[in-house]
C-alpha cells in the first residue's frame, strides 16, 4: 500500500505492509511431527485475467520460536512439483530450519497444478510418470515425428484443464508467491529456492525487483541469460566439467589413464546393446555423466573399458527405478513453458553444433537443451523465456556444488554486492546437507549478512 505523508511542502511516499489476510489452521494430512499449520488463498488461474476463474493454493507455515519474528521466509523446494507441504514435514524438523526459526517464520506452498493429494492446491490431473528422453532427430522428418508425438501427449494433459495447463510457468508461480507475500502482510519477500525453485525465484526477481528483500538460489542455474544462444554452450561446458573431473581422477589410476581415448572409442562405436535395450552414443553419454556427477568413478571406468573391449554397454544401465533408460519428467508442463525450444531441425542442429564445440565429450546431453526435446511441438508457446535480471535488486545469495556453482554465478554476477557459497564436491543443493552453508544462508535471510563471493563450505 502506498501512503502519502505531507511534511511541510514536501510529500513523501511511504510503503506500508498490507494487512495479513490468512486464517491458519490444521493442514490436510495433519501437522506432522514438525507442527506445521496451513491456510488457503484464492488466486486467479490466469493473472492476466484477475477477475476470472480462481484456484486455491494451500500454504504451510512453521512458526518462529521467537516472540516477535522478523518476518517470513518463503521456501520452494524445487521439482517443480506441488508437494512442498509434505517436503516441509520431511525437512522441517531436526537441524534443517532450527536456526532460521529462531528469528523467522518458514512458509511454503503447494504449487498449482500438482501432482497434489486431494485437499491441497488445485491439481492438474495428468500422467506424471517418467518417459525416456528422446534421441536427437537426425533430419526434419524425424523432428516432425517427434513434434507430433510430443503434441499428442501434451494435448491429452491440456484437455484435462486447458486454462490451468496454459498457466503453469515459473512466472505464474512467482505471481502466486507475491500474492502469498501480500496475504502474509509482508512489505517485501525473503525467498529461498532450491533446485527448480531457483527459477521461480529468478522469475520473481524479474517481475518484482523492488519487492525482493533477500533471495537465495541453492543448487540452481541460469534462467536469467540475456542471450540464450550464448548461454547454451556455457551450460554444456558446465555439464562436461563432471566428466573432466573423472578424467583427472583416471590419470591417477594405472588402469584408466587413457579414459579420454576410451570415451571417444565407445562413442564412435555406438549404438551398443545395453542389457535388453540399445543405447545410442547420447544414451551412453547421459548415463556416463550421471555416474561422474555421483563420483561413481570406478563403476564408470569399468563400464568404459567393458564397452570399448566387447561392445557391451550394460555397465551404463542405471539402477532401478530408472533402469533401463535415462528418465525425464513427463509431461513437463512447467519446464515446457519456461525454456526455449527449437522450432525446426535446422535450429536444433545449430544449437547442438555450438554445444559440441564447447563440450566435445558431452555435447548437449544432460542439459536443458536435451530435456527440451520433450517439448518440441507443444500446443502452447513458451510463456516465461530466460531474460536478464533488472536493475534495482538487492544483493542476492547463491549456493552450489561444482557445476551448479558455475551456472548460478552467471545469475548473481548481474547483481552488484551479491554473495556466493561454494562446496567443492558432488551433490545437489547445500542447505539441507551442509551445516556451514546453512549457517551462512540463515544469517543472510535473517540479518542480510552477505557472504563474500566464493565463500567455501
Amino acid at each position: 500500500m502506498l501512503k502519502l505523508l505531507a511534511v511541510g511542502l514536501l510529500t513523501i511516499n511511504v510503503l506500508t505492509p498490507p494487512a495479513p489476510t490468512l486464517t491458519w489452521g490444521e493442514c490436510p494430512g495433519g501437522p506432522g511431527s514438525v507442527g506445521i499449520e496451513c491456510a488457503t488463498l484464492k488466486v486467479p488461474v490466469d493473472w492476466d485475467r484477475p477477475d476470472g476463474r480462481q484456484l486455491t493454493l494451500t500454504i504451510g507455515r512453521l512458526r518462529s520460536t521467537a516472540a516477535k519474528p522478523k518476518g517470513s521466509v518463503l521456501v520452494n523446494f524445487g521439482g517443480p512439483v506441488g508437494i512442498s507441504i509434505d517436503l516441509m514435514r520431511k525437512y522441517g524438523g531436526g537441524e534443517s530450519f532450527a536456526g532460521l526459526r529462531q528469528t523467522m517464520d518458514i512458509v511454503t506452498w503447494d504449487l498449482r497444478g500438482g501432482p497434489n493429494a486431494p485437499g491441497l492446491s488445485t491439481n492438474l490431473p495428468c500422467d506424471w510418470t517418467g518417459a525416456r528422453i528422446p534421441s536427437l532427430p537426425r533430419n526434419q522428418e524425424e523432428f516432425d515425428r517427434l513434434a507430433a508425438t510430443n503434441r499428442a501427449a501434451a494435448e491429452r494433459c491440456q484437455a484435462k484443464d486447458p486454462e490451468l495447463f496454459g498457466a503453469m510457468d515459473s512466472a505464474t508461480h512467482a505471481r502466486d508467491a507475491d500474492a502469498i507475500r501480500q496475504a502474509l502482510g509482508e512489505q517485501q519477500t525473503s525467498f529461498y529456492g532450491a533446485s527448480y525453485g531457483g527459477f521461480i525465484g529468478q522469475a520473481y526477481a524479474q517481475l518484482f525487483p523492488q519487492r525482493v528483500r533477500a533471495m537465495v538460489l541453492d543448487g540452481t542455474w541460469n534462467h536469467s541469460a540475456a542471450n540464450w544462444n550464448r548461454e547454451l554452450p556455457l551450460l554444456a561446458r558446465d555439464v562436461q566439467s563432471y566428466v573432466v573431473r573423472f578424467f583427472d581422477w583416471c590419470r591417477t589410476q594405472g588402469d584408466c589413464a587413457n579414459a579420454p581415448a576410451l570415451w571417444q572409442q565407445v562413442m564412435a562405436r555406438a549404438p551398443l546393446l545395453a542389457g535388453q535395450v540399445t543405447y545410442s552414443a547420447d544414451d551412453i553419454r547421459y548415463q556416463a555423466v550421471a555416474l561422474a556427477r555421483n563420483v561413481s568413478y570406478p563403476r564408470l571406468a569399468a563400464a568404459l573399458k567393458k564397452a570399448a573391449a566387447t561392445g557391451d554397454a550394460s555397465g551404463f544401465v542405471p539402477d532401478p527405478p530408472n533402469a533401463p533408460y535415462a528418465m525425464t519428467a513427463s509431461p513437463g508442463v512447467v519446464e515446457c513453458t519456461d525454456w526455449p525450444r527449437p522450432a525446426d531441425q535446422r535450429q536444433l542442429e545449430q544449437q547442438v553444433r555450438r554445444m559440441r564445440a564447447a563440450a566435445p565429450y558431452t555435447g548437449a546431453v544432460a542439459t536443458i537443451a536435451q530435456a527440451m526435446l520433450s517439448c518440441v511441438g507443444w500446443p502452447i508457446p513458451v510463456r516465461n523465456p530466460p531474460a536478464a535480471l533488472p536493475d534495482g535488486l538487492p544483493p542476492l545469495l547463491m549456493a552450489g556444488n561444482w557445476s551448479e556453482y558455475q551456472a548460478a554465478s552467471r545469475v548473481v554476477d548481474q547483481v552488484p554486492g551479491s554473495g556466493s557459497i561454494y562446496h567443492d564436491g558432488p551433490g545437489h543443493t547445500l542447505y539441507q546437507s551442509n551445516a556451514c552453508a546453512r549457517q551462512k544462508i540463515d544469517a543472510y535471510l535473517a540479518d542480510l549478512v552477505v557472504p563474500a563471493r566464493g565463500t567455501r563450505c
